[in-house]
């Protein structure tokens, strides 16, 4: 599966996945990483509901923090998404 940058905020990186078509719609999945001493903390979950079903490493408030954030974004990342992905997309 192919993931497409799309941002970098406090050392955390935003990545997703190209639009998925389900039984149950469409959906995107993202990917919030950040380096810590030994691996990475992640944080994954899809839009578009927004809601994490993995996660490590970061606090509850952090996830309540990358969930705003993530809201705040989604429909830049959904339409992104739907273009083939990332901040690649705009140049063609």
């Amino acid at each position: 599966m192919m993931k497409h940058y799309f941002s970098t905020m406090n050392n955390i990186v935003l990545t997703h996945s190209d639009m998925e078509n389900t039984a149950f719609g469409r959906k995107v999945r993202i990917y919030f990483e950040r380096p810590n001493d030994r691996e990475f903390d992640f944080a994954e979950g899809e839009l578009p509901s927004a809601e994490f079903s993995k996660t490590f490493g970061f606090s509850q408030n952090e996830l309540l923090q990358l969930k705003r954030y993530l809201k705040n974004n989604s429909f830049l990342i959904w339409e992104y998404a739907q273009k083939g992905g990332g901040l690649e997309c705009l140049k063609s």
